[in-house]
Order: C-alpha cells, then sequence, then structure tokens
C-alpha cells in the first residue's frame, strides 16, 4: 500500500470511512511524516502527539459504534498559530503573544473537529503574519520543502511547507493579501481565499480586528488536489454565529457558460515569461476541457486596488502596529512597515472614508465584468517565487516584492473568491495560475481549477 501520508485526504476519508484505515494509523502516519521532515522544514511550531493520538481514538470509536464522524474522519489537517485552539498559544508568531493560550476554539478549528478531522498541528507564519516570508523571533524559519533557497511564502508559510511535504492532507490558512495563495504558489500546492463571509472567523483571545481586518481577511483551505480544497472548505465553511460576516450562501451556485477571460499583464504588471507561460497553459487546458477563453489586455482596476487594500489594511492602525512590532523587536515585520509608511503614517479619517467609498465602486466593477466573464484567469504573482527574504534586501527588492504581488494585495478589496492552482515546474520553482469567480461562487473556482490540475500538476507530496 502507497504510504499513508502520500494520500489525499478523500482517499484517506474514504479508506476510513470503509473500516480499511483506521483513524489511529492515519494519525500515526502523519505524526511519523511530521517527525521524519518537520526538523528540517520548521513547517509545524506546536503539535501535542499524545493529543493526536487520543483524538483519533475518538473517531474510531465514533466509527465502531456506527456513527458519522464528519465528511473528513480521521483525516490529519494542521492549522495556522494565528487562530485560537484551545489550550495552546495563538502567538500569531510573536513572542509577546507566546502566553496567549485559548480557552476556546476558533469558528475553523471547531467546523473541522465537527468534520472529524484530526488536528496535527499548528503551522507557523511570520511575526503578526505580515509578510510574504516565513520566519519570526519566537518560532524560527520555516523552508520552502521543494527549494530551501526559496521562499515558502507567508503568512502561511507554514501551512504550505507543511501540505506540501505530507505533514496533513489539509492545511488551514488566512488571507488578507495573499497569505493563502502566495504560499500555495511558492511551494507549489493548491490554495483558495474564500468570498469574505464564506468562513467564519473569531478569536476570542484577542481584540475585535479593526474594520479593515474585518472586510478583507479569511480563512482557508491549502492542499495537494482541488477535490481536497473543496472537501477542506465544505468543513470550514459550516454555520457559526461568532462572526457576523458570515453568510449562508450556497456552496454550489446555477450554471454559467464556461467563458474564461485571460489577462496576462493586468493594469501593467511586468508579467515574467515563466508567468506568462504558465497562464497561456493554463488557457489551453481550460479550451481543452470546453471553455472558451478571451484574452483581453486590461481587467477592472487591480493597481489601485491594491493601494487602497495597503491602506485600509495597514492604515488602519498604524501607528499601534509599529509599536508592537517595536516591542516584538522582528526585522522583518519592522521593515513590512516601514516600507508602506507613506500610506500607514499618512492615513486619516476622510482618507479612510474616500478607500470605503471607492472600495464600492470597484467591487461593482468587477461583479459586473464578471456577469460576461464568470472566471478570471490571471497572474498569482508577477514572478517566479521569490529567493528568501528578498523583502530584506534593501529598498529597491522591498518595492520589487510588493509591485510583483499587485494582484495577491488588490483582490482581498473585493472580496471575490481567489484560488492558486500548481500548474509544473520551472527549473526548482513551482509555478502556478491565479482563478477568481463571483461572489460565493468558489465553486466556479474548483471547477475551473480541476481542469487545469487535469492536465498535469508538480509532484506532490514532496518526498
Amino acid at each position: 500500500m502507497t504510504d499513508i501520508w502520500r494520500l489525499s485526504a478523500s482517499r484517506i476519508a474514504t479508506l476510513i470511512a470503509q473500516r480499511k484505515l483506521s483513524a489511529a494509523e492515519a494519525a500515526r502516519a502523519a505524526l511519523a511524516r511530521l517527525d521524519a521532515v518537520n526538523p528540517r522544514l520548521n513547517a509545524v511550531v506546536d503539535h501535542r502527539p499524545e493529543e493526536v493520538l487520543a483524538r483519533a481514538a475518538v473517531i474510531d470509536a465514533a466509527l465502531a459504534r456506527g456513527e458519522n464522524p464528519g465528511p473528513l474522519a480521521g483525516v490529519p489537517v494542521t492549522v495556522k498559530i494565528n487562530i485560537d485552539q484551545a489550550g495552546f498559544a495563538t502567538t500569531n508568531g510573536v513572542g509577546l503573544q507566546k502566553d496567549l493560550v485559548a480557552v476556546a476554539n476558533s469558528p475553523v478549528v471547531d467546523n473541522l473537529l465537527k468534520a472529524g478531522a484530526v488536528i496535527v498541528g499548528r503551522t507557523n507564519t511570520p511575526a503578526f503574519s505580515y509578510r510574504w516570508f516565513t520566519s519570526n523571533r519566537l518560532h524560527g524559519r520555516t523552508l520552502n520543502p521543494r527549494d530551501a533557497a526559496l521562499t515558502p511564502g507567508g503568512s502561511s508559510g507554514g501551512a504550505a511547507s507543511a501540505v506540501a511535504a505530507g505533514i496533513g492532507h489539509i492545511a488551514h490558512g488566512t488571507d488578507i493579501a495573499g497569505s493563502i495563495r502566495y504560499p500555495a504558489f511558492a511551494c507549489g500546492v493548491h490554495g483558495l481565499r474564500p468570498t469574505l463571509g464564506r468562513v467564519a472567523a473569531y478569536n476570542a483571545s484577542s481584540p475585535e480586528r479593526t474594520i479593515g481586518g474585518q472586510i478583507t481577511a479569511v480563512s482557508g483551505p491549502l492542499a495537494r488536489t482541488v477535490h481536497d480544497v473543496r472537501l477542506g472548505l465544505v468543513a470550514m465553511a459550516a454555520p457559526d454565529p461568532r462572526d457576523p460576516w458570515w453568510s449562508p450562501a450556497p456552496l454550489t451556485g446555477p450554471a454559467l457558460p464556461r467563458i474564461a477571460a485571460l489577462c496576462l499583464r493586468p493594469d501593467g504588471l511586468d508579467t515574467q515569461p515563466e508567468i506568462v507561460a504558465a497562464l497561456l497553459d493554463a488557457a489551453d487546458r481550460l479550451r481543452d476541457a470546453g471553455w472558451t477563453v478571451d484574452e483581453l489586455d486590461a481587467l477592472p482596476p487591480l493597481k489601485e486596488t491594491a493601494a487602497i487594500q495597503i491602506g485600509l489594511w495597514i492604515g488602519d492602525g498604524y501607528e499601534a502596529m509599529v509599536h508592537s512590532a517595536e516591542r516584538e523587536g522582528d526585522p522583518g515585520a519592522l521593515a513590512a512597515l516601514a516600507g508602506q509608511a507613506a500610506i500607514g503614517a499618512g492615513m486619516t479619517l476622510e482618507k479612510f472614508s474616500a478607500a470605503l467609498v471607492r472600495r464600492a465602486t470597484i467591487t461593482r466593477q468587477w461583479q459586473q465584468f464578471m456577469e460576461r466573464y464568470p472566471v478570471v484567469l490571471l497572474p498569482a504573482c508577477a514572478e517566479l517565487p521569490f529567493a528568501a527574504d528578498l523583502d530584506l534586501q534593501g529598498p529597491e527588492a522591498y518595492a520589487r516584492v510588493w509591485a510583483a504581488q499587485m494582484t495577491m494585495v488588490g483582490l482581498p478589496l473585493t472580496g471575490l473568491p481567489s484560488f492558486v492552482v500548481s500548474t509544473g515546474m520551472s527549473g526548482s520553482s513551482p509555478v502556478g495560475v491565479q482563478i477568481v469567480a463571483g461572489r460565493f461562487r468558489e465553486d466556479l473556482c474548483l471547477v475551473a481549477g480541476e481542469a487545469i490540475e487535469a492536465r498535469g500538476v508538480p509532484p506532490m507530496p514532496v518526498d
């Protein structure tokens, strides 16, 4: 039999439901894989093997009684260290929060447990989840399992590194400016940023988020197959009254024409040849699957959208963010904030109000555009995955990183779902594409993603 840790989440779930594999066996395989590769990768930074095995035993006992513990019964998963899991510190990669122990689960954790999942560990993030590179003074540096010289992405770099290396079968991540999608791109897996309001979020351990974070940050799944991303979304999207933004929208919408727009250089993005080639290849894969793909020179605004998104995110409480970063002394967090000082420190109530007004206009433009094109194919990033810590190599390197990430930063402002699908390798670097669909139409992202995936992905998991 293939190593258990190599199997997809859906296969694990099927075998356990058929009693051909026990949850305990799947848990032990996940823990063994963690022990084998995590000392090098540092993807998981907090885990308790005895609790993992106890949870698996609960699932096996329920199955023995003829009960159905849920669609993810016995499937090993990971969660990011910036969400509450009762009994664990919600550190967010910050030493100042090393003793911030949660007394209750976040909605995502509760929903994964209700679906029967077994949480095998908590994954690393950069300090305050600010960067597309994952290191911090508290937990250390996470490596990319495909090439240690490349960033694993961030801020869900630990999540992507773990699932790419076979530590768990589905990973939880969060995304305010690419923090699910970019790690998926960098580590060569798939990552979905759901629609705002699709997956309930709340950390009782922490103060309420400012409005900028409330209307742009989401949780979502990363996995090695598109089908597993779908399974993760179904589990995470269950109702929870603690999130006032959660919406009871159906997970599958009405049938729409299979028409996609392809844009290689939105708003003049300096898309590199390897990324252009991946996009053209993905468009051909869609056409082979029966889609109509129209190549366009322009989309609704993204460059302006990215600037507004930065203002709502970093400008909403900038001085407090800088003060916390200074207390923490994390060089990555300090650099991330210093690079956006012109926007953050210059934010006023009038500018903030104008940004919210403009957000409505831009979101409307995107929604109207997607009446014509239900799916949009565009760069995930303008470049192949960055070298580790490129953003700390001076002002020019910092500016290069943020310019290349325009689509990562801009799309969250619209609230639309976006999905990064890994399509192959360019040397030692993974490469992939980004798919956008209408509000609450993650199903269209996934259907298009499966058509692209069917023609080839990088080897997964990474040995």
